[in-house]
């Protein structure tokens, strides 16, 4: 029994002992590693030649990725829209004398600078939504208005794709315009603008100052902002919005789109902190017939009130009604004429819906099919009513607030073909010029937002070759250009006059033929 304790007590012993050297073996490894392998690599990163340790780039960590993910979606189908405007100024009281008989200096003022009567061009930028793969756009009427060409541009690509004009809106500045790329495009959701909170985030998309592919972060600021025309009720952000993002997408959290992005409210010309988008719904109502029509036809029923009443307490209470819009004037043979309403009477309801503004008025009304009758309930010396009201047209009940909605009509084809003016080039003319004994026709006019400008052509430049086809006369030039087709490349070799030193020198220009020349 002794023997046996002993030994127990022996392998207890053994096992301390044991423990005890594993213990402090595990220290020493740990402080070698603490300051051995530390201090080696400390000397390693201080090995440069100023003494500065090298930074390492760390892994990239991903943060909240809301924003970037509809910014993915978003960007192909949001457009840059340029535009040019030509605006003719008035000729000056200088006769232009013939090209053969005119002074010298006359004469490289025809060639070489502006005539008193040449026309401008002003050019604009905004943006646009692609809302059908087709190509048809959603933008503002002011980005296109009065444009004599319309380029857009897609994100990531480089080319400029002309587009034409399906309709316009003045009263809500909207427009829809349309390009061809030959295949199918990426395209935005149209969302619910009624689901709008105030205090929802949104993202505003666009080229403000021509920068394409902006975004920009802000909330709902407010809901229902009357700040332009009877049937504009806009969505307030805060959102940044610029010049130039006219006609872009105003975009919820649901990659949505609610909102075109329309006016700001500035005493600067830039942000600052209020913005405004028409609501979605609207939009989508004014597309619909723009591209069925072509333009946007509105019911009336033929009254005129003033909505400031409708905020007045004491002045509903006399006239016996809850709330209402008092209306101030019956147009004669209207409607609301023929249904028995008069001035005075407080219009309370439509088909139902309350009332409380002057669009609660006017929306339903604009928006039911003409010929169609709504249900009005209104207050007369303090006892309601209700009658049924036929709809009209309200452009031909009010002829005086008609604006020209509706679609473009094709601008007329230009006198010089793809905008440029040629003559032949005679021997006295390469005289004047000092360009020798050169052959070929040469530009007196470079109209303004044509192919000849896109493409570089200047008033005085001598085109030599068109397609390496050499041009020897007038009938060379039209016989080249006959052959030329729609989307085909050209290739044009001039001589042009420098401007500085007067020297010619030998150029080439490029370019696609247009659709329409």
């Amino acid at each position: 029994m002794g023997v046996q304790l002993l030994e127990v007590w022996n392998w207890a012993r053994r096992r301390k002992v044991f423990a005890g050297l594993l213990v402090a073996c595990t220290l020493g490894i740990g402080i070698l590693i603490g300051t051995i392998i530390p201090g080696h690599t400390l000397a390693t990163r201080a090995q440069t030649p100023s003494g500065a340790e090298l930074l390492s780039i760390p892994e990239p960590v991903t943060l909240s990725n809301a924003f970037s993910a509809i910014s993915k979606n978003l960007e192909p189908a949001v457009v840059n829209i340029s535009t040019t405007q030509v605006i003719v100024r008035p000729k000056g009281d200088k006769a232009q004398s013939d090209l053969d008989d005119a002074p010298l200096g006359d004469f490289f003022d025809r060639f070489f600078n502006s005539p008193d009567d040449a026309p401008d061009a002003e050019k604009s930028l905004g943006s646009g939504v692609i809302v059908d793969p087709k190509g048809f756009i959603l933008t503002n009427d002011h980005v296109i208005d009065g444009a004599t060409k319309i380029q857009v541009s897609l994100d990531g690509d480089e080319m400029h794709y002309g587009a034409r004009v399906i309709g316009f809106d003045k009263d809500t500045d909207l427009a829809v315009i349309k390009i061809d790329v030959g295949r199918d495009l990426p395209v935005a959701k149209l969302g619910n603008s009624d689901g709008v909170q105030v205090g929802d985030w949104v993202l505003a998309f666009g080229s403000p100052f021509g920068l394409n592919s902006t975004v920009t972060a802000g909330i709902v600021s407010a809901k229902d902002r009357a700040a332009g025309t009877q049937f504009q009720r806009f969505i307030q952000t805060d959102a940044a919005i610029n010049p130039g993002n006219s006609g872009g997408p105003l975009v919820s959290m649901n990659g949505d789109v609610i909102g075109i992005n329309t006016a700001i409210y500035t005493g600067s010309r830039g942000f600052e902190g209020v913005g405004f988008a028409l609501p979605s719904n609207a939009a989508i109502n004014v597309y619909n017939q723009l591209v069925t029509h072509g333009k946007v036809t509105r019911g009336s029923i033929g009254v005129t009130f003033q909505e400031d009443n409708s905020e007045n307490p004491i002045l509903m209470k006399e006239l016996g009604a809850p709330y209402g819009i008092v209306v101030e004037k019956i147009e004669p043979g209207s409607p609301a004429d023929r249904a028995g309403l008069k001035a005075g009477d407080v219009i309370t309801t439509v088909d139902g819906k309350p009332v409380h503004n002057g669009n609660d008025l006017v929306s339903p009304i604009a928006q039911t099919p003409i010929g169609r009758s709504v249900s009005i309930q209104y207050v007369r010396n303090k006892q309601a009513k209700e009658v049924s009201v036929m709809v009209a047209d309200r452009d031909k009940l009010f002829p005086e607030t008609a604006d020209d909605s509706g679609s473009q009509p094709d601008q007329p084809q230009e006198p010089g073909q793809f905008g440029l003016h040629v003559e032949q080039l005679t021997p006295d003319l390469s005289t004047k010029l000092g360009v020798g004994k050169m052959t070929g026709v040469v530009v007196t006019e470079v109209e303004p937002a044509t192919f000849a400008e896109d493409t570089g052509f200047h008033r005085g430049d001598v085109i030599v070759e068109v397609n390496h086809a050499p041009i020897a006369s007038l009938a060379d030039y039209h016989a080249q250009m006959s052959k030329l087709k729609a989307g085909q490349d050209v290739l044009f070799k001039i001589e042009h006059r420098d401007s500085n030193s007067g020297s010619w020198l030998t150029l080439f220009l490029a370019g696609q033929i247009p659709s329409r020349p």
